[in-house]
């Protein structure tokens, strides 16, 4: 499931971007809301990086694929909604802030359904 690398890497670059742009340029932008939606962008690109290192060598499953595209809707609706807020000053965005937060949610709990692999016991 290497879709799920390269969109926690490419999530993982964007934040860095994003963090160095909104440094640089200040301005009148609420950087409190700002930090907010960082921390959680950076937070779960590395929360998507580990689940799909988990999935690299699985066959495709739902139990994968639920809490990625959960993982990836939350940054996307949390933390764009925030940055929307902040940056253009559009507060009624603001308002999707809990949807993507209830995403990251439905995430976590969706992991609660991923079996690790059972380890085979080669004798060593």
């Amino acid at each position: 499931m290497r879709w799920i690398l390269v969109t926690a890497a490419i999530f993982g670059a964007s934040s860095v971007i994003i963090g160095a742009a909104l440094r640089h340029l200040g301005g009148n932008m609420d950087m409190d809301v700002l930090q907010t939606a960082l921390r959680y962008h950076q937070l779960y690109s590395s929360v998507l990086l580990a689940l799909g290192l988990y999935a690299l060598n699985k066959p495709l499953s739902k139990r994968t694929i639920i809490p990625a595209v959960l993982f990836t809707s939350g940054i996307l609706i949390f933390s764009g909604s925030l940055y929307a807020m902040a940056v253009f000053n559009m507060s009624a965005l603001g308002q999707l802030a809990p949807v993507g937060g209830l995403c990251f949610i439905a995430g976590w709990l969706s992991i609660a359904f991923i079996r690790p692999s059972k380890l085979k016991d080669n004798g060593t």
